[in-house]
């Protein structure tokens, strides 16, 4: 009778650990192809193109300077007409053309200024050609010099005086684009799964860098350099 008792009691125990024991070797294969399913690979893929600007902005500034006001700001005046008619003699249309705003300066007003200030009023004038012809800003641009021989003088060297060229259609390659760098991107993951002795899975995530837009060089400010880089992760398969 006392036999019989122990035999039922570890039976049950036996049956409980055996359980226990297959369910932890269920766990253990659960936990080894969740890690190899978070096996992955993050990589970039670069894409870039040339375009042309097709948008231009030619800030054109000048100075005169005098004694008398009047005859300083009809000086100005006078120049100022004489741009136009350079700037409509090489194509542009009033709309291109803006007139912005004229400063004063008063040497004699500026209360820590010099005693000896030589011509007492200088006259800025500022105007601006907005076109979306860049070439034609261009060729007229090296054509300035016809103003310097009627006495007017441009300010171009400050930074602020340079000629901006813009690039507006980026909406229009951005597509193309996106696909090249994507396509460059799975070229670097395959190459890298098969150096692992690797299969290239499914894509995990991926993320869409900035599109930047720069100058291809200091000496070509019209001819632009348009860069992306996406960030893709692939799951890798044994």
């Amino acid at each position: 009778m006392h036999k019989s008792i122990t035999h039922i009691n570890i039976l049950p125990a036996f049956l409980l650990a055996l359980g226990l024991a297959s369910i932890g070797i269920l766990l253990s294969n659960a936990i080894i192809e969740f890690k190899a399913m978070d096996r992955t690979v993050v990589v970039k893929g670069l894409a870039q193109q040339q375009v042309e600007a097709d948008t231009a902005i030619w800030p054109i500034v000048f100075t005169e300077a005098g004694d008398q006001l009047d005859q300083v700001t009809a000086a100005v005046e006078q120049k100022q007409n004489a741009v136009v008619a350079f700037l409509k003699l090489h194509g542009f249309s009033d709309e291109e053309i803006s007139l912005g705003q004229v400063t004063v300066v008063d040497k004699k007003a500026q209360q820590y200024g010099p005693e000896q200030v030589g011509l007492r009023y200088l006259v800025s004038a500022n105007m601006s050609v907005y076109s979306q012809s860049p070439n034609q800003v261009r060729h007229a641009s090296s054509k300035i010099s016809e103003l310097a021989k009627q006495g007017i003088a441009i300010d171009g060297d400050r930074y602020t005086n340079r000629i901006e060229y813009l690039f507006t259609g980026l909406n229009d390659i951005k597509p193309q684009m996106i696909e090249q760098a994507t396509h460059n991107a799975r070229e670097v993951a395959l190459k890298f799964a098969r150096d692992s002795d690797s299969t290239l899975g499914k894509i995990k995530s991926a993320r869409q860098g900035q599109f930047s837009i720069n100058d291809r060089d200091s000496s070509s400010p019209h001819l632009k350099k348009v860069r992306v880089v996406s960030t893709v992760e692939y799951y890798l398969v044994d």
